[in-house]
């Protein structure tokens, strides 16, 4: 650990490329076009998860003061949790005409809806505000959908719960992460050198690889990036059958994963079906509205064409 940290920088990234291509086995990351089929019919009546008027059905939770401690090992603050009055972290606004969740971004934490949710094609629409926050100002746009959520509020850096990510990032939208140690994903990367760290991306065909946060693969970029400009409303969609759940972002799928799943303290894996959603606070403005779910008994399919 010493060394790799005392090694230059350029050295570094070198090691992480030659990690990343061991991992993908080569796999090429030449485009894909994807799209999904067998569309899956509604086993149920769709069910509002922001009502238009108020966050009722929410849950808030805040993370740290200063939110740059958030990932330090020993961050020397206690979160905020419940402990203040959240009405100038979310609320509910006018935007655009219509109400709307509105998510400062200021400090990190995230607003949980109270749903143990399964089986289940969730939909809602988001934009971007104006503003973003410190350490983030310069960094892309970050906020996210985290589900299968459980486990206690600010368990994972003091501000989450353990969960899987639907990332919302400028550039990333779509992406898959894990959070917390205690959650595992599986899904098919490619090797694509021109993504930061780890340089793997989702591909249809990839080579499978076990998402297991605190290593190289703890997280997948999207398959390609579907978001629209900032200041546009973009569509997400998210189809959760079991321990299975397809990205969607603007009609286009972006990631496929499989194998969800918890990890006890003694190893013993066992599947993550079920859970609470969290909108995520993570240093930008932003606007969440038309929320909703409606069960599902099957999955859609992801086709694809190379080239």
């Amino acid at each position: 650990m010493l060394v790799a940290l005392m090694m230059p920088a350029a050295a570094l990234a070198q090691d992480s490329m030659e990690q990343a291509r061991a991992i993908a086995d080569a796999t090429p990351s030449a485009p894909q076009h994807l799209s999904l089929v067998e569309l899956p019919l509604p086993a149920g009546k769709a069910i509002a998860l922001f009502d238009g008027r108020s966050l009722r059905g929410w849950t808030a939770w805040l993370g740290y003061p200063d939110p740059s401690v958030t990932y330090k090992a020993n961050p020397g603050a206690v979160p905020i949790g419940v402990g203040r009055d959240t009405r100038g972290d979310f609320a509910v606004r006018q935007v655009d005409g219509a109400p709307a969740i509105w998510v400062k971004g200021e400090t990190w934490g995230s607003l949980v809806h109270r749903a143990d949710l399964r089986d289940y094609h969730l939909r809602l629409q988001y934009k971007w505000g104006a503003k973003t926050w410190a350490p983030r100002v310069e960094a892309p746009r970050n906020n996210g959908l985290l589900y299968h959520s459980h486990g206690a509020p600010g368990e994972v850096f003091g501000t989450w719960r353990p969960s899987v990510e639907f990332e919302i990032m400028k550039g990333s939208t779509g992406m898959v992460v894990t959070v917390g140690t205690k959650v595992r994903a599986q899904t098919k990367v490619a090797f694509d050198p021109s993504l930061i760290a780890p340089h793997l991306r989702f591909r249809l065909g990839g080579r499978p690889v076990d998402m297991i946060n605190g290593t190289p693969t703890w997280n997948v970029e999207a398959a390609s990036d579907a978001e629209r400009p900032i200041g546009a409303w973009n569509t997400l969609d998210l189809y959760v059958l079991g321990d299975r759940a397809i990205h969607v972002v603007n009609g286009v799928p972006t990631a496929e994963v499989t194998g969800l799943a918890t990890i006890s303290p003694d190893g013993t894996r066992s599947p993550l079906t079920h859970g609470h959603i969290q909108l995520q606070s993570e240093g930008a403005e932003t606007w969440f509205r038309a929320i909703t779910i409606e069960p599902i008994r099957a999955l859609p399919k992801i086709v694809g064409t190379n080239g």
